[in-house]
């Protein structure tokens, strides 16, 4: 195993998806402080600090797996989760509306990390164009519009306990709702199976379509 590959993938990977997956939560906090529920905040999660946020498994085992795997010749779609940060529907005023909105503030948080690093990338990418450092800081800077897009899209599949589940809830009549919530541990177990028999890659297309297209304005100048 090359030393040297498995430190730039931890820095171009690990790190990236630790500030992304904290970033992540904190919009769900804050959203949830800004609907009416301080749950958060008094629990010490309305922060980017990542020890605030770490999961065991999917914040740290999972990825650090999947960087020495890749590392030696893999090619394994990189992702993880944090721990979920706590909301107290009793402190919203309008628990369907104000959650489905407490999902979403998540992938959103993610897609506008994506368009900051995309406008980030289209500015150094003229003024650094004759450096030595030039290819390594742009890898850095796609890998990190990538990481989001992907963490965006993944969060957004209709499956508890995915953002995407609890959107969905916000569609259905309160009876289904309540139904659907109930079924979280079977969605759980058919994310998990998905992810196992490789079901993520079925989500590169999409991200790798509007990575392009975001690289295209980076690159000719629209930013």
């Amino acid at each position: 195993m090359d030393v040297l590959e498995l430190l730039k993938n931890f820095v171009g990977f690990f790190v990236i998806l630790l500030f992304s997956l904290c970033f992540h939560e904190y919009a769900h906090g804050w959203m949830a402080k800004l609907k009416g529920d301080d749950t958060a905040e008094r629990m010490g999660r309305l922060t980017l600090n990542p020890l605030a946020h770490l999961d065991p498994v999917g914040t740290v085992i999972l990825p650090i797996i999947m960087i020495v795997l890749n590392s030696m010749g893999a090619h394994l779609p990189f992702f993880g989760w944090a721990k979920p940060v706590p909301v107290s529907v009793r402190n919203l005023a309008h628990p369907r509306k104000d959650m489905f909105w407490i999902a979403l503030a998540g992938p959103i948080s993610n897609i506008i990390l994506a368009v900051i690093g995309t406008i980030v990338i289209g500015v150094l990418h003229r003024a650094l164009i004759t450096s030595t450092y030039y290819k390594a800081i742009m890898m850095l800077l796609a890998q990190f519009v990538l990481t989001n897009l992907f963490l965006a899209v993944f969060n957004l599949i209709p499956l508890n306990p995915l953002d995407g589940g609890r959107i969905v809830a916000r569609f259905l009549p309160p009876q289904w709702a309540y139904k659907w919530d109930q079924m979280e541990t079977l969605s759980s177990y058919l994310l998990l199976f998905l992810i196992l028999v490789g079901g993520l890659s079925l989500l590169a297309k999409p991200v790798l379509l509007i990575f392009n297209w975001l690289m295209g304005f980076a690159e000719h100048g629209f930013f």
